[in-house]
């Protein structure tokens, strides 16, 4: 069978192999030839489709390097509460939501963050009682660490008040909101689950992401969701789905079992701790605003089990890990590790810690010790950010500036993914590039040219693979097409050269992301060579 082969020509390529490029071949679901207008044309009489660019820039397609896929199709699908301003207008879209979904035997949302409300406090019990009309009603808080449900959710989860996290009339945290979020997500169709999982991959194809890593595991979804979002993404066209399951490991049968369900890691959200905004991240002093410093659900013991275990497999391991008590735990976990296996093994097999937000300089250091991938979401500091964010409110001004180094860990050789943790925060590359580059801490920020590399090439190293990512002969054929204005070259400190034609640069340019400037709009986006979204002619 003759290999297919497409000729994209007329525009700019965002290549390292040419950094003046035009033009790109694709043969067979690979990249086979990157180069100049002049050259393409020898390529146009054996090419199957011929795609005259119109100046559009392509780029390799991003990856998302946390992302709870069901999740974010039943944000996009059901009831959204991020933009309610306040708890009157969020218990106003909860009994909109009702009306509008008789026939549902629960009601999902999601979203919700007292924290920006003038009232300054979630839902009672009671007011979701009435918002609901007495059904079972399930809304996680923003960071999905915490939620708020009704009473007729919580009579579906037997001896779910003597649960650790239980409380009678506020959040639940811990194992009472494991407990009742499966309950609700067992009350889901599979009809249904399979229709969120295709709105979520369908929406990050239509904003040029390639690929997803599903940060799936016992206290977060299930193995049947887990099966068959791996199985949707082998039978249907979209982005391609790396799947973690967060489930210890302490011996070969553990690694097996993650094996079997099609895991490419024992990593994701194995929880060291909680969320910030929940006040359940585990902190060596107290928060400014609560007295207690969170909730640690991992000692280092456990860490260092898991991580032998894994690395004695051949798998990859990673935690969940926010305040800096439970940094500092991931680090003397795999540093234990690291005595009983050695430390080549550990480097070798790129273990992940997600979303590592109060590092020191002790950490950062540590990290990059170890071989320890950062696996973090810029977009957290430009929602929670600056003096008068939430990080301010729970930590205090200076703790807060301390947050998401991310200059500091590229200057100390930490392999940096980006990504959205959706629905936490939205699926939107773009924009995690620009809160990255321009952080709400000047001293953090990266130029958008680093940003780039680790929402792309950075997420398949993340996956161990040093071949993808990156446009250049030989790569998977993982493009986006973008409509966008000028191209550029960015810095940290905000400047923007306009040199990026003059061939003594030799540095490929990208969009000027300066705030209040457009976003690139995604224009086609493709996967190992097939077109998985194609923007309707406006």
């Amino acid at each position: 069978m003759k290999t297919r082969t497409t000729l994209l020509r007329n525009g700019e390529v965002h290549s390292p192999a040419d950094p003046f490029a035009t033009a790109l071949l694709v043969e067979g679901g690979h990249i086979s030839w990157v180069g100049s207008e002049g050259a393409a044309e020898s390529f146009v009489a054996g090419a199957d489709e011929v795609v005259d660019l119109e100046g559009a820039l392509v780029t390799p397609a991003f990856t998302d390097a946390h992302v709870h896929t069901t999740a974010t199709g039943l944000a996009l699908t059901g009831l959204d509460l991020s933009g309610a301003r306040t708890l009157a207008e969020a218990l106003s879209l909860v009994r909109a939501h009702r009306t509008a979904h008789p026939d549902s035997r629960i009601l999902l949302g999601h979203g919700w963050d007292s924290a920006r409300w003038p009232e300054q406090r979630p839902p009672s019990r009671a007011e979701l009682d009435e918002a609901a009309g007495g059904r079972p009603l399930y809304l996680p808080r923003i960071d999905v660490h915490s939620a708020v449900v009704t009473t007729a959710l919580l009579d579906l989860v037997p001896g779910v008040t003597s649960l650790t996290g239980y409380h009678p009339d506020a959040p639940l945290t811990a194992a009472a909101h494991h407990a009742v979020r499966a309950a609700a997500h067992g009350a889901i169709s599979a009809r249904q689950r399979t229709e969120a999982q295709r709105a979520a991959r369908e929406r990050a194809a239509s904003l040029g992401i390639g690929t997803l890593h599903e940060c799936a595991g016992p206290d977060i979804s299930d193995e049947d969701d887990f099966a068959a979002l791996l199985r949707l993404a082998d039978e249907e066209p979209g982005p391609r789905i790396h799947g973690y399951w967060a489930e210890a490991v302490t011996d070969e049968k553990g690694a097996r079992r993650v094996r079997e369900l099609g895991a490419a890691g024992a990593a994701g959200d194995l929880f060291v701790d909680g969320s910030l905004g929940s006040h359940t991240a585990a902190l060596r002093d107290p928060y400014e605003d609560a007295p207690h410093t969170g909730t640690a659900h991992l000692d280092a013991a456990a860490v260092a089990a898991h991580v032998a275990a894994c690395t004695g497999a051949g798998l990859q391991a990673g935690f969940h890990a926010i305040g800096d008590a439970a940094v500092t735990t991931v680090v003397e976990g795999v540093r234990a590790a690291a005595e009983r296996v050695g430390l080549p093994r550990i480097r070798a097999a790129r273990h992940r810690v997600e979303h590592a937000e109060m590092l020191t300089a002790d950490t950062v250091a540590a990290f990059a010790e170890l071989g320890l991938t950062a696996s973090v979401q810029p977009a957290f500091d430009a929602a929670w950010g600056g003096e008068d964010g939430m990080y301010a409110h729970r930590l205090g001004a200076a703790r807060a500036r301390t947050l998401n180094p991310y200059a500091a860990l590229l200057r100390a050789g930490v392999p940096l993914a980006f990504g959205s943790d959706s629905p936490v925060t939205p699926l939107d590359p773009w924009g995690t590039v620009r809160a990255a580059a321009f952080h709400r801490t000047p001293e953090h920020r990266i130029s958008v040219r680093a940003g780039f590399t680790a929402h792309t090439r950075g997420g398949w190293r993340a996956v161990g693979r040093d071949d993808a990512g990156t446009l250049v002969p030989g790569a998977p054929a993982d493009y986006a097409v973008w409509r966008t204005e000028e191209l550029v070259v960015q810095a940290p400190d905000d400047r923007v050269a306009r040199w990026s034609t003059d061939p003594r640069s030799g540095t490929p340019g990208l969009p000027d992301l300066t705030p209040g400037r457009p976003l690139p709009v995604c224009l086609r986006t493709v996967v190992a060579g097939q077109t998985v979204f194609v923007r309707p002619n406006e």
